[in-house]
């Protein structure tokens, strides 16, 4: 039986991989935006 190819070259880096570096930039101003959504879903519903 032959070897399976494991050609290993970085063209298919894990998307986790790329992402994980800008977490502390991206998750507050995810949180920022997804509490004024809801700010503003909540004052026009009232």
């Amino acid at each position: 039986m032959s070897a399976p190819d494991n050609h290993s070259d970085n063209h298919a880096a894990d998307p986790v991989d790329a992402v994980v570096p800008m977490m502390p930039i991206v998750l507050p101003l995810v949180g920022g935006v997804l509490m004024f959504l809801l700010a503003f879903i909540a004052v026009s519903m009232a």
